[in-house]
């Protein structure tokens, strides 16, 4: 079954215990449920296109391991060339929804991060873990699995440690450990896919030494394991997720909070348990990897700011030619983000164990251009579409509808060589793309961007610039550092 059709996707995700709520009810079905079934929808047109010729492609691969078909989020990046077509099918999943997709984003970024992490432990060690780690990327592959990924804790108080924390819980941990496996409690939250997916990955959330050794542990689980309780967080713009027509479109993402309820944890699910000294590889791995992705994910939003700048033009009778130099800034910003990822990638290296991972330089330098240029570009798209999509001011599908004066506004939204459906569409796609619910976590998803900008300056080396600068301007002697005012 490694090429997976949306119904048994679908059917797959009914089958699963219902353990989602959203405003204080339970969520019995997330496929049909107006909370989640947008984000099902967004992760179920990957399906399609692995059966698609245009995107084929792009969305399938063939298994390092099996040699078989799969969908391409399940696979193992080892090649330059396979860590590129994530780039690409990320643009492309922006361009058939519009959003976020994170089930097929995060927990495949887990697994190649684990991957090479196992294989260091393993070898050091003389633990088992990357034999786990194979045999559930085989069920994987040949399940065709969507799979988050969890990483961010509550955290608490930002100065003080996980172990030192007041409440424990603020960061998940293992709080008992059993010959079968480990009891875990604490929170991942802002995990953006839960809904749509099958099982999450859970990596550790930060850097630990010794004394937060407890916190430091990686596994995957069902989505509907007992213990969890997932609280779906994101508010689309007017809680419009329950509306109907044109004020929402049928894709969408979400996030939520994962709370573990002393989770029980068997040991074929567990990639690391107290290897505290590992930690960092994993936030390494996992930032540079997601930096540089992500810079394909607000590209493929970008086109689609685009396109929907084209016919909000063309709807308010302009002709695109008014607009072009709002135009090309776009596409300009939208190639940045998505040609440094690549940079990134290009400038990256083959891990001992086998996958690619890219330059962390240049990841993290991407990631503070993700989180400054989509705005602008989102800027631009409001002012190219005017008044209609920025102001708040649209009427709602209900009042475009409603029998008692529906055709007056029908009426007064007639602009250009189209209906006033096709423009109030239209309109609502740019609001949504650009102050709604389409947003994606541009700034923090990922990370902060000032978590980037210390990676950068760690990197970046300050005195050898300096020295290439002295040789040429001619200087002999020692330009020293000022000493600091107290």
């Amino acid at each position: 079954m490694s090429i997976r059709f949306r119904e048994n996707y679908l059917n797959s995700l009914k089958k699963l215990k219902p353990n989602i709520y959203k405003h204080g009810e339970l969520i019995e079905d997330v496929t049909t449920h107006p909370a989640t079934k947008r984000t099902v929808e967004s992760h179920a047109r990957a399906f399609d296109a692995a059966l698609d010729e245009e995107y084929k492609h792009i969305f399938t691969t063939t298994s390092y391991l099996t040699k078989n078909k799969i969908m391409r989020f399940n696979g193992i990046m080892q090649t330059l060339e396979d860590i590129k077509y994530n780039s690409f099918l990320k643009r492309i999943m922006y361009r058939l929804t519009g959003t976020c997709t994170g089930g097929i984003c995060v927990g495949w970024n887990a697994q190649n991060v684990l991957w090479a992490v196992t294989h260091d432990m393993d070898k050091e060690l003389g633990s088992d873990y990357q034999k786990r780690l194979v045999k559930w990327i085989l069920n994987s592959e040949k399940k065709g699995l969507v799979v988050a990924g969890a990483v961010t804790d509550a955290k608490g108080n930002r100065s003080l440690k996980p172990s030192q924390q007041v409440d424990l819980d603020l960061n998940l941990r293992v709080v008992d450990k059993r010959k079968d496996g480990i009891v875990v409690r604490g929170a991942k939250l802002m995990i953006c896919g839960v809904a749509a997916s099958e099982e999450i990955f859970i990596l550790p959330g930060g850097t630990y030494k010794e004394e937060d050794k407890d916190f430091a542990v990686a596994f995957v689980i069902p989505r509907d394991i007992d213990g969890l309780t997932i609280v779906e967080t994101r508010r689309p713009s007017d809680g419009r997720e329950y509306e109907e027509g044109f004020d929402i479109p049928d894709t969408g993402t979400t996030q939520a909070y994962l709370m573990f309820n002393d989770v029980f944890v068997p040991n074929e699910r567990i990639f690391m348990c107290g290897e505290y000294k590992y930690t960092g590889k994993i936030v390494q791995y996992f930032t540079a990897n997601y930096r540089s992705y992500i810079g394909a994910c607000v590209a493929g939003q970008g086109d689609v700011m685009i396109g929907s700048g084209v016919l909000m033009a063309r709807a308010n009778g302009l002709r695109t030619e008014t607009f072009m130099d709002k135009f090309i800034r776009m596409a300009v910003n939208n190639e940045t983000t998505f040609g440094l990822g690549i940079g990134a990638m290009a400038l990256g290296n083959q891990h001992p164990s086998g996958v690619w991972f890219p330059d962390t330089l240049m990841a993290h330098t991407n990631k503070l251009l993700v989180a400054t240029l989509p705005y602008e570009t989102k800027r631009l798209c409001q002012e190219i579409g005017g008044g209609i999509v920025e102001t708040g001011c649209f009427p709602s599908y209900k009042d475009f509808t409603d029998s008692r004066y529906g055709e007056l506004i029908q009426k007064f939204l007639k602009a250009g060589n189209c209906s006033a459906e096709t423009r109030a569409r239209a309109a609502r796609l740019t609001e949504w793309l650009t102050i709604g619910a389409g947003v994606p976590g541009c700034m923090h998803g990922g990370g902060s961007p000032d978590g980037a900008r210390l990676v950068v300056r760690a990197l970046t080396p300050f005195e050898k610039y300096a020295d290439y600068a002295k040789k040429i301007a001619g200087i002999n002697e020692e330009v020293t550092e000022p000493i600091a005012k107290i």
